[in-house]
């Protein structure tokens, strides 16, 4: 115990972390993704890199809501590892980078504990500010960068040009990343876990492990000691049939991000806002709101307004919150998007789980994947 505690100790001082700077995505097609992401959830195009900035083997569009920041990347030559990328995993996250103090520090120390490196400490310096960027390989082909900005993070790269009259995206009040939660193949969940106890001094926060009458999961939650940056890791667990985590492991072709959680501090408007827009939501079992308030006890929100939305609520020693998936956001049944409110709780909707695999197994039986 005292070496796991000295262990912690050393990755917590040799890496700060800030949180989330961005989110990037690898995809088919950067404009039409960048539509979506405009019209289906609220998001604004904000600067652009491509052949028109002097960029000749991909385009990104940098995507902001509030708090929250995605980059849609594609090939613009289709024997570009992008490509490669989008090919074997279809559209889903590639890099999950982190705002730090010292990006050299947090390479160095990550990859003296066994992180592949991918991208050594850069300095990058345009008119604005200089920001150091580093990259690590974690889990599957997913990547960590390092960004370490005079600004704070949030600084546009060299490369990249402001979009200076964007068709701006009606907000749906998605405020900030809550946590991005992964999928590793059977047997690997202790093995990520200590990775990130021992790269980057995160500790374990919540443990859950689920089953229905057909499927079952184990995950585990690391944090860093602040909370500011959250990863639910998910592993399947033997059931009589296939689990939705196996599901995303063969279409996906290995590990890699399941979901990304975006806040609202008005789930119910949020989610009415984005049913508007066309997006798709599982829904629960409508018996599950019947012994709500029983579970959770009183809330401020309607129940009937819950039901009606399939919105999901929850609750621990601290307080409740509420929480809705997307459907998978493109063909292949992977990466999808949740929705959470947090009413002071710091759990992920543990109660919920049973519930949401139902659903799930719902819509993997209509795709013969059960």
């Amino acid at each position: 115990m005292v070496a796991n505690e000295v262990m912690y100790a050393k990755a917590k001082e040799r890496v700060s972390l800030k949180g989330f700077d961005y989110v990037e995505l690898y995809v088919g097609n950067v404009l039409q993704a960048a539509h979506f992401y405009r019209t289906a959830f609220g998001f604004t195009p904000v600067a652009y890199c491509g052949l028109e900035t002097g960029v000749r083997d991909r385009a990104s569009v940098v995507m902001e809501q509030n708090g929250i920041r995605l980059i849609l990347t594609s090939a613009l030559d289709n024997s570009s590892p992008i490509a490669d990328h989008v090919k074997l995993h279809g559209d889903g996250v590639k890099d999950i980078a982190l705002k730090v103090d010292d990006a050299t520090e947090a390479f160095e120390f990550m990859v003296s504990r066994g992180a592949r490196p991918i991208m050594e400490p850069t300095l990058f310096v345009n008119e604005e500010t200089a920001v150091t960027k580093a990259t690590v390989g974690t889990f599957g082909d997913t990547m960590h960068s390092f960004i370490q900005s005079e600004a704070g993070g949030g600084s546009l790269m060299p490369g990249y040009r402001q979009i200076e009259t964007p068709l701006t995206g009606i907000s749906t009040g998605l405020q900030t990343i809550d946590h991005v939660a992964i999928c590793v193949e059977e047997g690997q969940l202790d093995r990520w876990t200590e990775f990130y106890e021992q790269t980057l001094g995160f500790r374990q926060s919540h443990s859950e492990d689920v089953g229905s009458e057909y499927s079952a999961m184990n995950s585990r939650v690391v944090q860093n000691e602040s909370g500011s940056i959250k990863f639910p890791i998910i592993e399947p667990a033997r059931g009589k049939r296939k689990s939705q985590i196996d599901e995303y492991l063969a279409f996906h072709h290995g590990a890699g991000v399941q979901h990304v959680a975006l806040s609202s501090e008005n789930i119910i408007r949020s989610v009415h806002e984005l049913r508007s827009n066309g997006n798709e939501f599982l829904r629960p079992p409508q018996v599950y709101y019947n012994m709500l308030e029983d579970r959770i006890g009183k809330i401020a929100e309607d129940i009937s307004t819950l039901r009606e939305l399939n919105i999901l609520a929850d609750c621990d020693e601290w307080g409740y919150l509420m929480q809705i998936f997307t459907k998978p956001l493109q063909t292949q049944p992977t990466l999808f998007i949740e929705i959470i409110q947090r009413k002071e709780a710091r759990g992920f909707g543990g109660g919920n789980i049973k519930a949401l695999f139902e659903a799930v197994e719902l819509e993997q039986a209509r795709r013969g994947n059960l």
